[in-house]
């Protein structure tokens, strides 16, 4: 794949994400947009605690699946259709972990909105292969219009998570899984390495929000 591909999603992406929480040095988060509740200050309950593993856990799966799915759909493997099954399977265990909270409505719509993503950077990721710059900034607009409808599903079911927090922070997700497909295309393998690792950690703080939200909103289900 030619560089002129690379830079075409770059340049393509970076207007998009203006308003995301990232310093420039290291593509570090700004904390400042964190909700100021008093998040991870409390004595977590056992159930908790295990709560919050499987939290992180399904996010962490999250960023592998799709790293998994970005080097087989950008090398053409012959296992893209079962890593994509797996990944949009996480989707799906992620709605369910919310189920018991919310209700399986709310569950299945977070699927619907996350497998929804999955199936747009899949477009994203086909059209910046292809150099296709019309079909390449339509998929880009799609997926940051559901990034905006993910955070506004989230912000509306827990008063502990802010629709701008939120926004920012799938915003600053959308433009290290971009990272990393730049990457890619330019065989730029340490710049690879070094996109994952950080939307590793992106998505642990992402994962810890989310699971402090919940326990606050529902202190009588971790009480053991």
């Amino acid at each position: 794949m030619t560089f002129t591909a690379a830079a075409l999603i770059a340049a393509s992406i970076a207007p998009s994400i203006s308003n995301a929480a990232v310093k420039s040095e290291g593509m570090k988060v700004s904390m400042q947009l964190a909700p100021t509740a008093d998040a991870r200050q409390q004595v977590l309950t056992q159930s908790a605690v295990q709560f919050s593993k499987e939290m992180r856990r399904l996010w962490i799966e999250h960023i592998l699946w799709t790293g998994s799915y970005i080097v087989s759909a950008i090398s053409g493997l012959e296992d893209q259709q079962q890593v994509l099954s797996r990944l949009l399977r996480n989707q799906q265990d992620i709605g369910n972990l919310f189920k018991p909270y919310y209700g399986d409505a709310v569950g299945n719509q977070l699927t619907t909105l996350l497998q929804q993503h999955i199936m747009l950077a899949g477009k994203v990721v086909d059209a910046a292969k292809a150099g296709n710059t019309a079909d390449l900034n339509k998929y880009n607009a799609e997926w940051h219009k559901n990034a905006d409808d993910i955070a506004r599903f989230l912000a509306a079911a827990n008063p502990s998570w802010g629709f701008k927090w939120l926004q920012d922070m799938l915003y600053t997700h959308l433009k290290l899984i971009t990272d990393q497909v730049v990457a890619r295309l330019k065989k730029d393998w340490e710049g690879d390495i070094h996109a994952i690792d950080q939307n590793e950690a992106h998505m642990l703080q992402f994962a810890d929000v989310l699971s402090d939200g919940i326990v606050k909103q529902f202190p009588k289900q971790f009480q053991q």
